[in-house]
């Protein structure tokens, strides 16, 4: 995923279908300098990880 297209996901409020290894996400924070984002699975915000923006997948 490119990171304006990213950075558009977190910051709206519609919830969009992105997924980070099959798993659907919430997209928290994108750091656009390390092309990296701050996400948790749906319903568990307390698996927070930094993944690469490349490996999100907008479904």
């Amino acid at each position: 995923m490119n990171k304006q297209r990213a950075q558009e996901i977190a910051s709206s409020p519609v919830m969009a279908n992105v997924t980070y290894d099959g798993v659907p996400i919430y997209i928290q924070h994108v750091d656009e300098q390390g092309e990296t984002a701050r996400i948790y699975p749906l319903g568990q915000p307390e698996n927070e990880q930094q993944v690469s923006l490349n490996s999100l997948v907008e479904e």
